[in-house]
């Protein structure tokens, strides 16, 4: 038996005035609570209580001892109240980062319905497209892409992305499509630094790698002008999956190169404390989490296009429409449960 359950037992024996009370208390045996007291007395080289066949009462020692253990039990009490109404109502700042277009397009909406459900914790969300080392840079929580190294945090994984080639309808159609790597020789491409080197595509065929050296047409450095300028036609571009879901799922760029893909890499959420002890991480992690595994464009195995999102053959005005009239799929849940 642990020292906190024989504190207890021994207060139980005084406030109930025997010892069989107190075996029924905790469901132990006679015995069992005997054995905590003489476990306690030995300990501390003191007799706790004077005990006859007809009276049991505290001694000196066991007065002030009771005291004490009052004392400790009551403020241990009072820490889990403490800390399961800060689970239940968590207060505080919470600083949280993502990348940026990941953020932009999935985590922010997230941060909106958390601060609406959370009133009392303030949010300073950072969006970045570098990594960060939580610890030394303040922040509380980090949705992450790629493989983990940092040891210091503990990782919730959420999903899956991979770089992926795109084009537009219309620059297939005047250039054809390639059917292999190194055809992109003879094609315009669109270089986003953010995901592959400039002048350097890499591929993989059978496990090993094959790299295809470029002359590209434009270079860019945000992942909105990369998809932009795929858009109307400059060339072909090199995206992480999510980055170009939508544009895939309305018909407006097209993946090609398929077969030579790389892996997918993961997508985790990382914080600080492994039991989530915080309230206010607690109820984030647990907040976002079950939503982002749903996101299919997070889980790049099971393709780019869902049920439920626009088709090639709507156009624009019309996936602008839906938009304004319903959330996306995902989201649909947790606004549900904001609703109740």
């Amino acid at each position: 038996m642990d020292r906190l359950r024989e504190m207890e037992v021994f207060v139980a024996i005084i406030e109930r005035g025997s010892f069989s009370a107190a075996s029924e208390k905790f469901g132990l045996s006679r015995a069992a609570v005997s054995r905590a007291v003489n476990a306690l007395e030995t300990r501390l080289g003191a007799q706790l209580l004077a005990r006859t066949t007809r009276s049991l009462r505290p001694t000196d020692a066991g007065v002030a001892y009771l005291e004490a253990c009052r004392k400790l039990l009551d403020g241990i009490t009072d820490a889990e109240s403490h800390i399961a109404t800060n689970l239940a109502n968590p207060v505080g700042t919470l600083t949280i980062t993502a990348p940026v277009q990941l953020g932009q397009r999935f985590i922010a909406p997230l941060v909106n319905a958390y601060s609406l459900r959370y009133p009392d914790v303030s949010v300073n969300a950072v969006y970045l497209d570098r990594p960060t080392r939580l610890l030394e840079e303040g922040m509380d929580v980090a949705i992450r892409i790629g493989r983990l190294e940092d040891s210091s945090t503990f990782a919730v994984r959420l999903g899956s992305v991979r770089r992926q080639t795109f084009a537009s309808p219309a620059y297939l159609a005047g250039h054809g499509e390639p059917m292999h790597p190194r055809d992109l020789a003879g094609h315009h491409c669109v270089s986003f630094t953010g995901v592959s080197q400039p002048f350097e595509w890499m591929f993989y065929e059978n496990n090993a790698k094959i790299p295809v050296r470029l002359q590209p047409r434009l270079i860019v450095n945000l992942a909105p002008a990369a998809i932009s300028a795929a858009q109307d036609g400059v060339g072909i571009t090199q995206l992480l999956s999510y980055q170009a879901a939508t544009e895939v799922a309305c018909g407006n760029l097209v993946p090609v190169l398929r077969a030579y893909e790389p892996e997918s890499v993961p997508v985790s959420l990382l914080h600080v404390e492994r039991r989530g002890t915080s309230g206010k991480i607690r109820s984030f992690v647990e907040f976002v989490t079950e939503t982002l595994r749903n996101n299919p464009y997070l889980q790049c195995a099971s393709g780019l296009k869902t049920e439920g999102e626009c088709t090639p053959a709507q156009d624009n005005r019309e996936l602008t429409r839906r938009r304004s009239e319903a959330p996306a799929p995902y989201l649909q849940p947790l606004i549900h449960s904001l609703d109740d």
